[in-house]
């Protein structure tokens, strides 16, 4: 790839203007040292200009930091027209393969919001494409980049904290049914998915990275109870790791609206390990046998490690430790701590979830043919 930047900063160009773009925004914002932000792509010609307008309050130097961004409803207009360094996909997950692939072609590294993509086969068609490429995927699998996170990660990894015996996730992340009206993709089989594609699916990665192994075998359950949407609103299920341990999962937007919650619950030979976010407040605790705490030493190594500053910026926008993290993968040429392996894992997790479901038994993993998320539609839930 060209070299694109502008003293010594990544060009960084945004596909897709919807909420979440935000988030970009404001991290990339906040790295101007290392990045720049040289275009917004979006099929409303209005919405760059909406987006801009609605973090204006967050964004430092503003006038000076929208300058040098260009707007395009063509999406390979801009590819061609800027060659970025790093393309950010924020666009209705069905686009995702098609939109993700032509940047990767174009020779931009790419930043990719979750679901990787609808189907197994074009997930690890993407991660194998940017490997044979030379390029990065970063994932948006936000909850790798909270604090201590990583810390438990290697720790686990090294084994310092025994034996995985077993976890549980739970996503209730309840939006109301005038949020899936807000958008006619929204909650479809094809283009979204429900509650397990389109809210928990990071939330297995996460449980992925700390239990340090992938998932060879799924049941799963699911219903749509008070959601006016095609996919479910509500699932539960058991998936078995490689190492033996076993992982519980609950998701669902069927709850209230303004009570989201996310936690996480890994029971190991030498730790109880539980974190959790309520209402956007983070808690953590690391138990061990005898009873002690050990959640404050951890927060200690990860201050000592990044910097009380980096730790209040990805707290406040864990999209800040994605960019961080890849614009550190780019330089080094070394791989995201969410990679594209991570985004086909997870998605081929939920797949053989709802395949589990469509076939009304346990179904091992990965999946040994494609599994398109379309495919769902025949179901009656």
């Amino acid at each position: 790839m060209e070299d694109n930047t502008e003293n010594n900063r990544l060009k960084v160009a945004i596909i897709g203007c919807g909420r979440v773009s935000e988030k970009h925004i404001r991290a990339i914002n906040r790295l101007s040292d290392r990045l720049i932000l040289c275009a917004l792509v979006d099929t409303n010609p209005d919405a760059p200009s909406h987006l801009l307008s609605s973090c204006r309050k967050k964004i430092k130097k503003y006038a000076e930091f929208t300058a040098s961004i260009k707007n395009y409803i063509d999406y390979k207009e801009m590819l061609s027209d800027l060659k970025p360094d790093i393309v950010a996909i924020t666009v209705p997950s069905g686009l995702h393969f098609q939109v993700a692939k032509d940047c990767l072609q174009s020779g931009s590294h790419i930043l990719l919001e979750k679901p990787m993509t609808m189907s197994n086969k074009t997930s690890r068609e993407l991660y194998q494409l940017a490997d044979s490429l030379g390029l990065c995927i970063a994932m948006g699998h936000i909850y790798r980049y909270f604090p201590i996170v990583s810390l438990i990660h290697e720790d686990m990894a090294s084994g310092a904290l025994g034996k995985v015996g077993h976890g549980s996730v739970v996503v209730r992340w309840g939006h109301d049914n005038d949020y899936y009206k807000q958008a006619a993709w929204r909650g479809t089989w094809r283009s979204d998915g429900g509650a397990l594609m389109n809210q928990t699916v990071h939330a297995l990665d996460l449980m992925c990275y700390l239990m340090n192994d992938d998932a060879l075998k799924v049941k799963g359950m699911m219903a749509r109870r008070f959601r006016d949407m095609e996919a479910e609103d509500t699932a539960m299920g058991v998936y078995q790791f490689g190492n033996g341990a076993l992982c519980q999962v609950e998701g669902t937007t069927a709850t209230f609206p303004n009570d989201h919650e996310a936690s996480f619950f890994i029971n190991a030979e030498k730790a109880a390990i539980r974190i959790s976010l309520h209402k956007g407040k983070p808690s953590y605790s690391i138990i061990t046998p005898k009873g002690k705490n050990l959640a404050f030493r951890y927060l200690r190594r990860y201050i000592k490690k990044f910097g009380l500053s980096y730790l209040i910026s990805v707290a406040k926008n864990p999209h800040y430790g994605i960019y961080t993290d890849l614009q550190r993968a780019i330089t080094t040429r070394t791989s995201p701590i969410a990679d594209g392996r991570s985004g086909y894992i997870a998605v081929d997790m939920v797949l053989g979830f709802y395949r589990s479901v469509a076939k009304n038994t346990e179904i091992e993993l990965p999946l040994a043919s494609e599994f398109k998320i379309e495919e769902m539609e025949k179901l009656e839930l």
